[in-house]
C-alpha cells in the first residue's frame, strides 16, 4: 500500500516508512502514543485533522485508519469510517465528539476550554448531535467529495463513549 505524504504530495513511499515530511507518515510503524485516528479518504476528515494537528504537541499522532493496524486499538474498519476516535494513553478510544474534546484538550491554549466543554455535560449532550449530523453530512462539507459519504446507520447519533476494549 502507497501512502501520499500529506505536506508533500508527491513524495510516495510504502507503507511503514518514517517520512520526514509528516508524523502521519512516521506513525505508520510507531506505536504506544496518544493517536487521533481519522478518516483518510475524506477531504474534509483530512483538512480537520490537519488542522488539529498543527495544533497538537509533537508526541501526539495523527493517522489516517488507512494506515493503521485497527485490532491493536480494538476498533473496526465500521467503527472508523463513521467517527474519528481519539486513543489516550491508556488505550482507551475515545469515538466523535469526545475524541474532538480530547484533541482540543490536548492542543492546549486556548483551545483546552472548548475540549474541556465539549466532553462535559451539558455541552456534551449537544456535542454528540451536531458530531453525529456533521459526520452524516461531511460529503457536502468543503473540501470533501463522495469519497466522504458514510452509510447513514452507522453514523446515527455521532456516538462519543469510549469503545470497549
Amino acid at each position: 500500500m502507497l501512502h501520499r505524504c500529506r505536506r508533500r504530495p508527491s513524495h510516495h513511499e510504502s507503507r511503514g516508512h518514517a517520512c520526514r515530511h509528516c508524523r502521519t507518515c512516521a506513525s505508520a510503524s510507531d506505536n504506544g502514543r496518544v493517536l487521533l485516528i481519522f478518516d483518510g479518504d475524506c477531504g474534509f476528515c483530512t483538512t480537520s485533522a490537519g488542522w488539529i494537528e498543527r495544533r497538537l504537541p509533537e508526541d501526539v499522532r495523527v493517522a489516517p485508519w488507512q494506515i493503521l493496524n485497527l485490532e491493536q486499538y480494538g476498533l473496526t474498519e465500521n467503527d472508523v469510517t463513521t467517527a474519528a476516535y481519539w486513543v489516550d494513553a491508556e488505550g482507551t478510544a475515545w469515538r466523535g465528539h469526545l475524541g474532538i474534546g480530547k484533541s482540543l484538550i490536548a492542543a492546549g491554549g486556548m483551545w483546552t476550554l472548548p475540549g474541556h466543554l465539549i466532553v462535559r455535560p451539558p455541552v456534551s449532550w449537544l456535542a454528540g448531535p451536531i458530531y453525529g449530523w456533521i459526520a452524516r453530512n461531511r460529503h457536502r462539507m468543503p473540501g470533501a467529495s463522495e469519497a466522504c459519504r458514510i452509510d447513514l446507520s452507522d453514523a446515527a447519533d455521532g456516538g462519543g463513549a469510549p469503545s470497549p476494549d
